[in-house]
């Protein structure tokens, strides 16, 4: 009988510890004090991180597509996510948060009312981001309009929509460390900055694993297209091992969306190459150095 107590105790222990652990941890307040925002660079974060590629409506085309209102559908494994308003309207949208809520969200996977969000934004890359180019990025993000769109609700069925579990995710998969570690050149460190958190790049290029965290080990060999409902697309593989173009042939297909070949790109590139033909072009001869340190995955 005092085994059965001791068992029991051990076991409300292990769960409150687990219980703790789990809980969403924000930022501190400090972690955001005295920043001040230029939208003028913000606007380069916005682009480089793709916003509004996953954030505008629909098909939404020229100035259109600065208009936040969310609807896309980003089928999943675990079911389908809807891109979320975040134009500045304070209700429908994201036009009451703070700096603090904004660094909370893409840092840490935590909503102003301090749950869990869910991984489709992919705040596991949005971890490593700069705390300034957050609060740059809110600042441009300010000057854009609001629309009065409510957000559509994610269909995912039990037990994916426990947002508790998210807690265990991020424990697991949720780190500021590089993929690419080591010492590289200031070119290079900028391309994997670009790479690894602005452009998140790991987060269609590295196969996931069954919880869908990201395996690192295999950082950038291509994964199955989850857009494609017969599961037989590809994301490609895109380490030295697959890709062998030369660092301007990179480059120039990043900002134009031509291959060595002559192909052209497709699919949800098509918005990355949009995106990277208004960065300044070093961005993408950096993420073109950045690549040749990958390590190649067969």
């Amino acid at each position: 009988m005092r085994l059965v107590r001791y068992l029991l105790l051990l076991a409300l222990i292990a769960g409150g510890a687990l219980y703790w652990l789990a809980l969403p941890k924000p930022l501190a307040a400090s972690a955001v004090a005295g920043l001040t925002g230029d939208a003028a660079k913000g606007e380069r974060i916005f682009t480089a991180a793709g916003c509004a590629s996953c954030h505008m409506a629909d098909g939404a085309k020229g100035a259109d597509q600065l208009v936040l209102t969310g609807g896309q559908r980003f089928p999943s494994d675990f079911g389908t996510f809807i891109a979320p308003n975040i134009s500045q309207d304070p209700q429908a949208g994201i036009g009451s948060w703070s700096v603090l809520d904004l660094a909370n969200a893409l840092t840490r996977g935590v909503s102003p009312a301090g749950e869990h969000l869910y991984p489709a934004l992919p705040y596991a890359s949005y971890a490593k981001m700069q705390l300034q180019d957050v609060a740059d990025l809110y600042a441009y993000l300010k000057t854009l309009p609001a629309d009065p769109t409510p957000s559509a609700p994610h269909e995912l069925g039990f037990p994916f929509n426990l947002r508790m579990a998210l807690g265990g995710w991020k424990l697991l998969f949720l780190s500021q460390d590089w993929a690419v570690p080591g010492n590289l050149t200031p070119t290079e460190d900028r391309g994997r900055y670009i790479a690894e958190a602005l452009t998140h790049c790991g987060e269609c290029h590295t196969p996931r694993n069954a919880l869908g965290g990201m395996d690192k080990t295999r950082w950038l060999a291509g994964a199955a297209d989850p857009s494609d409902p017969t599961g037989k697309a590809r994301v490609p593989n895109i380490t030295p091992a697959k890709l062998g173009w030369t660092t301007d042939e990179i480059a120039y297909y990043l900002t134009s969306g031509f291959t060595p070949d002559y192909d052209s790109v497709g699919g949800h590139m098509a918005h990355v190459v949009e995106n990277f033909a208004k960065l300044p072009a070093e961005d993408a001869a950096a993420v073109a150095a950045y690549l040749k340190r990958v390590e190649p995955v067969e």
